[in-house]
This record gives C-alpha cells, sequence and structure tokens, in this order.
C-alpha cells in the first residue's frame, strides 16, 4: 500500500462502514469481556448498533465533504447511541467532527488535531471521568497520532499504524488502570470496540478487503500474567446494581451541565451529552421512575431502555458456574477460515491465531494468544511450515511452559489435536501429538500465481497445482483431475479416512463430486466432507 496524504468524505465513509463490519465480528467476543463486574447492557452489540446507526445518516450527508460526512457520522451516533459504550462512543466522534469541521478532505496533521478533539469531548462528557476505559484508549491514540506529526510523518496510512499499535497497548494496559479489570481478569470492552474499530480502518487505508472476510478482529489480551488456576467465579454481592437506565430527551434550550448537575447525586455512571434540541441521557440508578419523571418535566423522552442489572449479575454467575476450572495443559493454533477454526475449536483448542499462507502472524500475535490463556503450559500448532520458526520465537518472550509441535499443515494440526490427552502430563502430551502429526498426509490444491518450471512440470500463471505434504507434483486445468493425479502419487492401500476440507472458492457441491469421484476409485475409504472457508486453496485434504 503507498502513501496516502489525504482522504476524502468519501473515503472517510467508506473507512468507517469497512470498520463498522469489523467490529461486527467481533461484537459477541466483546459482548462476553463486559458481563463482569458491573454488567451493563452488551458492550460490542450497544457499539455496533451505535455505528450503523452511524454509517445510515452519513450516507444521508448533503455533500461528499469530510466535514459533511464526520457530522452525519456524529449525529448518527447520538441519535442511535445505545449503552454507556455507545454514548461514549457518540461523544468521540463528536468531537473527531468539530475537529474537522470546515474540511473538505483530511490529512494526517488534521486526523491528529480531530482526535486530540475526540479525547477532550469524550471525558468532557463523563461526570466522573474513569481511566483503565476507553477514554485512556482515545487519549493514549490521540497522543500517538499528534507525536507523528510532529516527527513530520504525513502519511495517514503509516499514523493509523502507529494509532492501531497504541490503541492495542492501551487496551492490554487498562487492567493496570481499573482495580475490577484486573480482578476479573479482562480488559475493557469498550476500549477493545475502539481498538477493533480503529483497526478496521487501518485496513481500510491498507486495501485489505480480501482478506478481512477470512479473518476476525483479535481480542487484546491482558498484559497482566493471569493465575493458571484463576478463580473467576463472583464475588458474594453486597450492594444492588439497580438499572441501567438511558432516554434520548427531545426539547428546546435544553441544557446538558444543568442536567448532568441535578442527576450527579442520582446515581451512578452517569453520562449527559448533547445540545440545546438532543440530550442523551444514561445513568445507573436504584430509582429509574424519578430519573424518568423529572426526564419529561424537560421535554419529550425518546429510546427509553431500564435494564435489571442485578438480573443480569445473577446470570453471569451460572454461566461462570458452567466454565468450570482453568485447564492445566492449553493449545495455540494458527488457522486461516472460519470453518477450520470451528472445527479447531471443537477439537478443544484454547486460543486461535488467524493466519496461514500469505497471511503470516507475527511472533507478537502469537505470544498474546498464548497470554490470553489461563495455563502455565501450553503448547503452538503453527500448522504451516513457514510460521514454525515465528512460533519458536515465543519461548523466549514468556515464563510459561511452551512446546512447539512443528505442524506443517492443517491436517497435521487436527491429528496432533485429536492425540491430546487431557490427563496425560504436558512431555507426554508434546510426544503424542508430535507422532500423530507425522501419521498423516497433505494434498494441497490450489492456483500458480505465476508461471514456473518445476522438473518435468511447466506450470502456468493461475493453473491448478497439486501438493503432496508441501511438494509440488500435478498442474492441470481442473481442480478434480490435478487432485486425482496427486492422490495417484500415493499408495492408497493403507489408507483408511480421507477428509476434504473445501475453502472459501470452492462449492460444497463440486466438494461432494470429488468425495463421490474418490469413493468410486477406493471403494473401501471412509470419505468425509468440511467445509473449511480457508482462503486461497480450493482444498486440503486429509490423508490418514
Amino acid at each position: 500500500m503507498g502513501k496516502i496524504d489525504s482522504i476524502s468524505g468519501q473515503d472517510l465513509r467508506d473507512m468507517f462502514s469497512t470498520a463498522t463490519s469489523w467490529l461486527e465480528k467481533s461484537a459477541a467476543d466483546i459482548d462476553a469481556l463486559n458481563v463482569f463486574p458491573v454488567p451493563d447492557g452488551d458492550t460490542g452489540t450497544n457499539m455496533l448498533l451505535t455505528m450503523r446507526s452511524s454509517i445510515e445518516e452519513a450516507y444521508r450527508a448533503p455533500d461528499s465533504s469530510a466535514s459533511a460526512v464526520v457530522q452525519g457520522i456524529a449525529h448518527g451516533a447520538l441519535m442511535g447511541a445505545r449503552g454507556n459504550s455507545g454514548v461514549i462512543l457518540s461523544q468521540i466522534w463528536r468531537g473527531l467532527a468539530q475537529g474537522l469541521k470546515n474540511n473538505e478532505s483530511i490529512t494526517a496533521a488534521d486526523l491528529a488535531n480531530a482526535l486530540q478533539q475526540a479525547a477532550t469531548t469524550a471525558y468532557n462528557g463523563i461526570n466522573n471521568p474513569v481511566e483503565g476505559t476507553i477514554l485512556t484508549v482515545i487519549k493514549d491514540v490521540a497522543a500517538v497520532a499528534r507525536a507523528q506529526v510532529k516527527r513530520g510523518d504525513n502519511d495517514l496510512v503509516s499514523m493509523m499504524e502507529a494509532v492501531v499499535e497504541a490503541a492495542s497497548e492501551s487496551v492490554a494496559n487498562t487492567p493496570n488502570l481499573l482495580p475490577v479489570l484486573r480482578k476479573a481478569g479482562v480488559v475493557d470492552a469498550g476500549g477493545q470496540g475502539l481498538y477493533v474499530l480503529l483497526d478496521g480502518i487501518l485496513r481500510h487505508l491498507r486495501g485489505e478487503a480480501e482478506q478481512m472476510q477470512f479473518r476476525k478482529p483479535q481480542i487484546i489480551p491482558s498484559n497482566l500474567p493471569q493465575p493458571v488456576h484463576a478463580n473467576r467465579s463472583a464475588t458474594v454481592l453486597e450492594v444492588p446494581y439497580g438499572y441501567c437506565t438511558e432516554f434520548m430527551l427531545k426539547g428546546e434550550k435544553l441544557a446538558a451541565d444543568a442536567i448532568r448537575t441535578k442527576l450527579k447525586k442520582k446515581g451512578e455512571s452517569l453520562i449527559v451529552v448533547g445540545d440545546e434540541s438532543v440530550v442523551r441521557v444514561h445513568i445507573h440508578t436504584i430509582d429509574p421512575g424519578s430519573i424518568i419523571r423529572y426526564g419529561t418535566s424537560l421535554g419529550t423522552l425518546h429510546q427509553v431502555s431500564m435494564r435489571n442489572m442485578d438480573e443480569q449479575y445473577q446470570d453471569f454467575i451460572e454461566m461462570q458456574k458452567e466454565r468450570g476450572p482453568a485447564v492445566e495443559i492449553a493449545t495455540v493454533a494458527v488457522v486461516a477460515g472460519d470453518g477450520l477454526a470451528d472445527v479447531f475449536t471443537s477439537l478443544g483448542v484454547g486460543a486461535i491465531v488467524p493466519g496461514g499462507q500469505t497471511m503470516n502472524p507475527s511472533t507478537k500475535e502469537i505470544l498474546q494468544a498464548v497470554n490470553s490463556l489461563a495455563s502455565d503450559k501450553v503448547i503452538i500448532l503453527p500448522n504451516n511450515k513457514n510460521i514454525v520458526m515465528t512460533a519458536q520465537q515465543v519461548l523466549s518472550l514468556t515464563t510459561r511452559g511452551i512446546e512447539i509441535v512443528p505442524t506443517e499443515s492443517v491436517p497435521q494440526g487436527i491429528a496432533a489435536l485429536l492425540a491430546f490427552d487431557y490427563e496425560a502430563d504436558f512431555e507426554t502430551n508434546v510426544q503424542r501429538m508430535s507422532e500423530a502429526k507425522s501419521r498423516v498426509k497433505t494434498i494441497e490444491i490450489t492456483r500458480a500465481v505465476r508461471p514456473a518450471r518445476m522438473g518435468k512440470l511447466s506450470i502456468k500463471k493461475k493453473q491448478v497445482i497439486g501438493l503432496l505434504d508441501g511438494e509440488l507434483l500435478t498442474a492441470g486445468n481442473d481442480p478434480l483431475d490435478v487432485l486425482d493425479k496427486t492422490l495417484s502419487k500415493l499408495c492408497m492401500d493403507a489408507t483408511q479416512v480421507v477428509t476434504i476440507y473445501y475453502g472459501a472458492d470452492s462449492s460444497a457441491g463440486e466438494a461432494e463430486q470429488i468425495s463421490e469421484r474418490i469413493r468410486k476409485q477406493y471403494p473401501g475409504l471412509q470419505i468425509e466432507v468440511v467445509r473449511g472457508g480457508q482462503p486461497h486453496y480450493n482444498y486440503i485434504v486429509s490423508i490418514e
């Protein structure tokens, strides 16, 4: 991706639209972060609904200037804000809009100034700003953006790279700043949501739309070491949480500051933001009726919501009881494709790092996955020969016991997981998994990215090619024929099970055709077809 000096309003709208889609992929994961210790709705869902309202309004902007689009985003966020997190997010976009009030387009310096205004506006909208939340993340992000401009860096891509890195570090640090997060062993959910949105904007600028289809936002783990047998059961509830009460107030000559002062002693987590005609109120209170009565005395109420947080708390306690104790030995696997991710999850993998061919994860991403697990013994499955060395770098970066089972393909990784025994010790499992991965053959069917000559094979660009355990053996114009030729290179007499994982660019119907073809040729085989959803590879076939 080349340097980007400025972006238009249309670019800005597209960026936010991409970021919203990216947030949608992890909304449920963010919701899970926010249940404990104080239930307040669902952070991921609330932020997503707020963003959807923002995008709808952005498309109604009177012109395509950056100023008009961001004003639409801010107005849509205020009108559609849901929950504490949604209201704070609306204030971040309000500040951003104020900082870009007269801009036709946006430069790196413009964005840095606007992010600073976003942080200031968000802090000013909160009755008692708390560090270790989304507020801290936007503040840290703004500081890094300003530093980039001071260094003379005017490239929006490199600025956003620094911004996203700062957001990641800030989110990971939230448990250090907020005791309730440290006690729960999670990062701040709102901060995580903001990180995902900023990461989505960066990926849009880099032109990574295609890769985003097959990946999922990362949930940043706490940078605090998590105890091996972390007790996540909730403490006894001593005081009631009450009701999360929120509404939009419409009227004339409304004064947000006066409303905030009036409600200050009526509850906790008070947020009052807006202008003379529309004010958004959010508060945790034991007596929601008095809040509603006060609101109706000032104007008309809209989008009224009252949620019993004590019931949410009890639901959380029951959920924690069902989770059971942490495992002594955990596993991490590098996987590309939502279908394959489901397969690994069903086999009990502790954490998945999105990646694979052409999408090699960094050492940091693998380390973060290790740190997210409540275990001091972790087995890593790279599932690609190009990732084995990267995984090995993790050993020197953590005090946990780490072993790499050097799986070089997805079938090897699955075979290794199937051999894992929860009752066996660490060393025994590493040995069992290493032996199991060696008993599997892997066929990969993909397309050549460039012309080449490999021995007797003359390969054209985009021609179908077949690899057996990483060695290119066959080429042709039809995936079925290439798979047939590759299978013929094997001695199938000793084979018992063939599993076909079909990729994002292949259909279930074609995969079934292949299955029938193999079954006719080798009638004694057990053949399974599974949707892998992996990019680049039409088929990954496990031969056991």
